[in-house]
C-alpha cells in the first residue's frame, strides 16, 4: 500500500481526487501500462466483509475509488481522508471526453443487447469522434473466452465493464492479463443510465448523499435490500469500529 491508500474494512481504498484518478489513468494509457479500475460504495463494502471472493477481487484492482457519499463519510468519521466522491460514471464520462481527444480507441462490454445498443447510440452523439471500436452485451457466462477473444481481436485502449458484482470485478482479475488492455474499468449500471434506462439523481441528492434514495425510488423491489439493509449495517459496523 502507498501514501495514496488505506485499508477500510478490509478493502484497499485509493485516497484520490477525480483529477488525481484521471491523471493517472491517462498515463497508464499513453505509456500502455495495464491498470485495472474499480469502484466502492456501501452495498459493496458490506458484501464483501463475508464474500471473501469478492474482497479479494476487489483488492486485486490496481485502482479503487470511492463511489459514495456513505464511504466517504463513514472513513471520515474513522479518522480516514478520503478527499472526494469519485464517482463511477463521471470518471468515465471525462475518459471518454479524453479517449475522443487522443483518437484512443474503446470497448463497452455488458448491460442488456437493447440497452448496450441504446448506450452506444448516446455515447456517439455525445462524442462524436469517439472511436468505438466493438461493444458486446454482458450474458455471456457460458463464452467467456469467446468474448475475450472478440475483445483482443480488436485491441482497444479502454475498456469499459458494464455487469453486476461481484461478476464484473473476477471477470477484470481472470482475464485482465489475457485481455493486455491498458485500461479496464468496471462501471456497473453505467451503461444503464447512459441508454436512458436509469436516471441518475439530481445533483443536490448526489451531494447530500441521497443519491442511493433516489435509486430505490425507482427500483424499490429490487433495491430495497441492498440499500436500506446493507445501510443498516454500514451503521452498525461503524459504531463498533468507533468504540473499539
Amino acid at each position: 500500500m502507498n501514501s495514496k491508500e488505506q485499508q477500510f474494512f478490509g478493502i484497499r481504498l485509493s485516497l484520490l481526487t477525480k483529477q488525481e484518478t484521471v491523471a493517472m489513468i491517462l498515463n497508464a494509457i499513453a505509456n500502455q501500462h495495464s491498470l485495472s479500475h474499480c469502484v466502492v460504495n456501501v452495498a459493496k463494502l458490506v458484501n464483501a466483509q463475508h464474500d471473501e471472493h469478492l474482497r479479494s477481487a476487489i483488492n486485486q484492482c490496481d485502482l479503487i475509488n470511492v463511489d459514495g457519499m456513505g464511504i466517504v463519510w463513514g472513513a471520515r468519521f474513522l479518522g480516514i481522508q478520503v478527499p472526494e466522491r469519485v464517482a463511477g460514471i463521471d470518471l468515465m464520462l471525462a475518459l471518454l471526453k479524453e479517449a475522443e481527444l487522443k483518437a484512443w480507441s474503446v470497448y463497452f462490454l455488458g448491460a442488456e443487447a437493447g440497452v448496450l445498443k441504446l448506450a452506444v447510440q448516446n455515447i456517439r452523439q455525445q462524442f462524436p469522434q469517439l472511436n468505438i471500436v466493438g461493444w458486446h452485451h454482458g450474458y455471456f457466462k457460458d463464452n467467456e473466452l469467446e468474448v475475450v477473444s472478440l475483445i483482443t481481436a480488436v485491441k482497444p485502449d479502454l475498456l469499459f465493464i458494464g455487469m453486476s458484482s461481484p461478476y464484473k470485478e473476477s471477470f477484470i482479475n481472470r482475464y485482465s492479463a489475457k485481455l493486455k488492455i491498458p485500461f479496464l474499468m468496471g462501471v456497473g449500471g453505467s451503461l444503464d443510465v447512459m441508454a436512458g434506462k436509469v436516471k441518475r439523481a439530481p445533483k443536490w441528492m448526489q451531494q447530500l448523499g441521497l443519491e442511493w434514495l433516489f435509486r430505490l425510488s425507482q427500483e424499490p423491489r429490487r433495491m430495497w435490500r441492498r440499500y436500506l439493509v446493507t445501510n443498516a449495517i454500514f451503521l452498525y459496523m461503524l459504531g463498533k469500529a468507533k468504540l473499539q
